[in-house]
């Protein structure tokens, strides 16, 4: 059974944990801050979603499996920014994590759209986010890297 645990419900060790997969490098270089966050950091920033309705991040467990990291960003009543990164010693994940957002997502917060915005090199994200029927909407820069906007609709609402 796959649980979501809120970021401000973790204990410190999970927190660690997360901080480490955070600061991996290849999980760092597809952030769009890809500096290395400090340990203070990191501590204030799950402080910081206590106050926060715009912004929800999760651990991913399955069992006593610790599969990765999902988060929604910029949420209103109707739409959400989605971001997802797998545990590094895990392979294969990616759609089991994001069937959980999405399911999350559409069922839980009643979200009628999804916006991934994901660097245009990201090969294995592109590929994750068309298996999920995401499209294409727009193209942008950030920090001078090709970025491409993608949008999935909730086609049940």
């Amino acid at each position: 059974m796959i649980r979501l645990i809120p970021f401000t419900e973790l204990n410190d060790t999970e927190k660690e944990m997360i901080l480490a997969w955070r600061n991996h490098r290849e999980i760092r270089m597809w952030m769009f801050n890809s500096n290395e966050i400090s340990l203070n950091e990191h501590l204030h920033f799950i402080e910081s979603l206590k106050n926060r309705s715009d912004k929800r991040y999760f651990l991913v467990r399955q069992g006593n499996d610790y599969l990765g990291v999902v988060d929604l960003t910029d949420i209103t009543t109707t739409s959400a920014e989605i971001g997802i990164y797998a545990n590094p010693d895990k392979r294969g994940i990616g759609a089991l994590l994001m069937d959980s957002l999405i399911q999350y997502a559409f069922n839980t917060l009643k979200l009628t759209k999804l916006i991934a915005n994901v660097f245009s090199d990201n090969e294995k994200a592109k590929r994750l986010y068309q298996k999920f029927d995401f499209k294409e909407t727009d193209r942008t820069t950030h920090e001078e890297r090709d970025m491409i906007c993608m949008e999935r609709n909730n086609d049940n609402r």
